[in-house]
């Protein structure tokens, strides 16, 4: 964890240092993040009445939604709230809760700790569908203070005799040396996926793409059934988390890089993520076709070269797959209320 960036919490694990406002070095730059009073990336507090004629939407997500590499303001939600405005229709506040390196968990956690007050009309949950190995994970390696990467607690949940626990509240601030964890907390730690070794030598060849192409790499197996453990984890919290909100709930996955590059099958978790948003009766919105529909060397400007995350014209993309629906759900809850 950079501590230059981040401070602990002791239930969602780590916030942005409140207040904070600083320059962060990038391949496209650099780039300025803020923060606000409540240890979110924001220009302004997050209010917990709604401003009189205003609509108000709630963003909860990873790194991919606080906006890593990009400033606060060419994030999607950011765009999302310069755009939604049309003709007599009352402007809209976008709140973004997206917190880096986090788990869907996490994010669940963060609502009940600091939004579940805050007034709105709408709530949007983007699950980067990597996601489902955090939700898994007892720890996590992190980079501190001086950029060494060290293995801390996380925060996780686990289901017991059907019903959804939380364990490791408070997690321990100190870091974990390897030798401190027994076998099944070993099993616990999140690398970063299979075959890791591997991948690294794959990647560092330049050959990555071709491989996955060649062999049909799935990078997230768990999405391949419904009865998998970690989708069964990953889709207890999010019914937990949605069936606990009072308003309506936009339920978003946002995909891998190896799906913008079409190297491995979006199918599995397409099916996972139309399944539970059926059985919840929330509204779902998968981007990705609108992104593929992007010619594919336009495409791969939506990510930079060296860092996974949105270009600027990345989070373009996704406000503006984004904004008919939020455009739509704000206008049905409208005219429900009128």
């Amino acid at each position: 964890m950079m501590r230059q960036l981040y401070e602990y919490h002791p239930v969602v694990g780590y916030r942005y240092i409140p207040r904070l406002r600083v320059r962060i070095l990038h391949e496209g730059g650099g780039y300025l993040i803020q923060v606000n009073e409540q240890g979110f990336r924001a220009d302004r507090p997050f209010a917990r009445a709604r401003t009189p004629g205003h609509r108000r939407v709630l963003v909860f997500g990873d790194s991919f939604t606080a906006g890593d590499a990009v400033p606060n303001r060419q994030r999607y939600t950011e765009l999302l709230e310069a755009r939604l405005p049309d003709a007599g229709t009352p402007p809209v506040e976008v709140y973004n809760f997206g917190l880096s390196s986090t788990g869907t968990d996490q994010q669940y956690l963060i609502w009940r700790e600091f939004a579940r007050d805050i007034e709105h009309d709408l709530v949007v949950i983007a699950v980067f569908v990597e996601n489902i190995r955090r939700v898994a994970a007892q720890f996590r390696p992190h980079h501190d203070e001086h950029g060494v990467e060290r293995l801390y607690a996380k925060p996780y949940f686990r289901i017991e005799n059907g019903t959804l626990q939380l364990c490791q509240v408070p997690p321990r601030r100190e870091p974990y040396e390897e030798h401190e964890l027994d076998a099944a907390q070993a099993a616990a730690v999140d690398h970063g996926g299979r075959f890791l070794v591997l991948r690294k030598m794959v990647t560092k060849l330049g050959m990555r793409d071709m491989v996955q192409h060649l062999t049909q790499y799935q990078p997230l197996p768990q999405y391949d059934s419904p009865a998998s453990p970690a989708w069964r984890l990953m889709r207890a919290i999010l019914t937990q988390w949605i069936r606990a909100l009072d308003r309506p709930v936009l339920l978003m996955p946002l995909p891998l890089p190896q799906h913008l590059d079409e190297t491995c099958d979006a199918a599995p978790y397409q099916a996972r993520f139309a399944e539970l948003a059926a059985d919840l009766g929330c509204r779902l919105h998968d981007p990705l076709p609108d992104l593929l529909r992007i010619a594919p060397a336009t495409r791969r400007r939506l990510r930079w070269d060296k860092d996974i995350h949105f270009t600027p014209a990345g989070h373009d993309a996704l406000a503006r797959s984004l904004q008919p629906v939020i455009a739509d759900m704000l206008g049905a809850g409208l005219a429900r209320a009128s």
